[in-house]
């Protein structure tokens, strides 16, 4: 899953596809909770306390501007990821599990790409997210 974190980071689209496709032929369920884990730690630092649900609502709606037309998930569960990541867990109880991963891969991705980290600092959110994973096994 580090691979797939580091891709998303990095921008390698191509990487991405393959190790997404990887995940669905092995059906890596502890892998799957990495991306949640590394999803829930980005938004975290990306967000943080005391962030309002407009304020979610806005970065949604900024993200989804910059894909028009191509908007890959809708904006509500984009909102309930990230918001339940904040500390609201019930939102997430009417997403598919599909779009869950999908979007938390998407959301994943820009935050990283707009915290440009340090290969170090990348390692550590990978090491944070494999431990947070194992706790909740």
């Amino acid at each position: 899953m580090g691979d797939l974190i580091r891709a998303l980071a990095e921008a390698d689209w191509d990487a991405v596809d393959t190790l997404v496709v990887e995940i669905g032929q092995q059906g890596m369920a502890n892998g799957l909770r990495v991306i949640g884990a590394a999803f829930a730690l980005a938004a975290n630092r990306r967000f943080g306390p005391n962030t309002t649900p407009t304020e979610v609502a806005h970065w949604v709606a900024g993200l989804r501007a910059q894909y028009r037309g191509h908007e890959p998930f809708p904006a509500l569960e984009m909102e309930g990821l990230i918001r339940a990541a904040l500390g609201e867990p019930e939102l997430v109880d009417t997403i598919a599990p599909e779009t869950a991963l999908g979007a938390e891969l998407f959301m994943l991705g820009q935050i990283l790409l707009d915290q440009n980290l340090s290969a170090t600092e990348l390692d550590e959110l990978v090491t944070d997210a494999e431990e947070l994973a194992a706790e909740h096994l």
